[in-house]
């Protein structure tokens, strides 16, 4: 029994990861099922309150680091604090609306696209410059690009460390 959850906390580990990817919740899937495997194997057998914290720490920092990469590429632009909120909705409405039909790759250009246009759209109002605008979209969408990426390390930081930790081979 232990070995069948422990593939199955695999599978949705590696879910997560992917699902961080396209900028959804993953990290918060890899917790949870670290959690859900923990709870299934009689909490402290195989995975214990140490690694369970180490695991959800992680995601937290992960989390935080994410947002604040992707405000600081649009503020070193230049951008005010409007901009970066534009930046943030429009991230989120570009991985929905902007998505191109390439797998993965596709909603990556598609978050940092509308973080570009949310950006660039709100600082274009506001000043009226499209130069300082458009610097302060590119801002954005790097940001953007660098947040992802930086979850993503974090993400398969997580993965190895439950791979290890949840090992059902030495349990107490």
């Amino acid at each position: 029994m232990p070995w069948l959850c422990y593939l199955l906390l695999i599978a949705l580990q590696f879910t997560g990861l992917f699902l961080t990817i396209l900028g959804l919740p993953g990290l918060w899937l890899m917790v949870a099922t670290l959690v859900g495997y923990a709870w299934l194997t009689t909490m402290g057998h195989y995975v214990g309150w140490t690694s369970l914290i180490i695991v959800f720490a992680l995601a937290l920092i992960a989390e935080v680091l994410e947002f604040y990469v992707g405000s600081a590429g649009a503020k070193k632009a230049g951008a005010s604090r409007r901009g970066m909120i534009g930046a943030l909705v429009g991230a989120l409405i570009g991985g929905f609306l902007f998505t191109i039909p390439v797998p993965i790759l596709g909603t990556i250009f598609g978050v940092c696209f509308g973080a570009f246009l949310g950006a660039a759209l709100v600082e274009m109002g506001i000043v009226g410059d499209a130069a300082h605008a458009h610097r302060v979209g590119w801002g954005a969408a790097k940001g953007r690009f660098f947040g992802i990426v930086l979850k993503l390390c974090f993400g398969v930081i997580i993965l190895l460390f439950t791979l290890i930790a949840a090992l059902p081979i030495h349990g107490k």
